[in-house]
């Protein structure tokens, strides 16, 4: 069977985001309710990407729905990172940093070159950073461009819907057509 979320650059960018706050957690957060937020928010993010996905051919208002889950799920986690690096006093790097600019560019070109899971070791070219301040901006810079790109995966099927409508109306469009009318 068809797994269009693979095909999804959101969907790419949560397995990475889910994958390294696994690393993430393990190697630096010390409680356990943290640990599971934060694994949470980051599977959440990925899993409703999926099942929103699936959800397209039968209703788009549950797929739009789904995948604004799966943003508000990063930003979560987002919230989690700034945490962190506030409370240990580190640096959140800011989006014009050369740091962040070059991880930007590299994610995204790694994730554009990914086919399906053909190439799923191509997101080990990201690894987890070895120190904290720059695992947690690592992480955050992912984060932002998974929100950024959920944003616009919104967009677009909300325009998709307003000019196609949805299961049912296309169900009643048909039945009018079978019936005559």
């Amino acid at each position: 069977m068809s797994q269009p979320y693979k095909k999804l650059f959101t969907f790419w960018f949560s397995v990475l985001i889910y994958d390294r706050t696994v690393e993430f957690r393990q190697k630096w957060i010390k409680s356990w309710k943290l640990k599971e937020q934060m694994e949470g928010a980051a599977r959440s993010g990925k899993q409703n990407i999926v099942e929103g996905s699936d959800n397209l051919t039968t209703s788009l208002k549950v797929c739009i729905k789904l995948t604004g889950i799966a943003k508000s799920s990063i930003e979560e986690l987002i919230g989690d990172l700034e945490d962190f690096l506030r409370q240990r006093g580190l640096a959140q790097w800011e989006k014009d940093d050369p740091r962040v600019r070059a991880l930007r560019a590299r994610s995204a070109t790694l994730v554009r070159n990914l086919s399906h899971l053909r190439n799923l070791r191509e997101l080990e070219k990201l690894p987890l950073p070895q120190v904290q301040e720059d695992a947690a901006n690592f992480l955050l810079t992912l984060c932002h461009q998974a929100t950024y790109l959920l944003n616009r995966q919104v967009e677009s099927l909300k325009t998709k819907h307003e000019k196609e409508g949805g299961l049912t109306e296309e169900l009643y469009r048909k039945r009018k057509e079978f019936r005559g009318f």
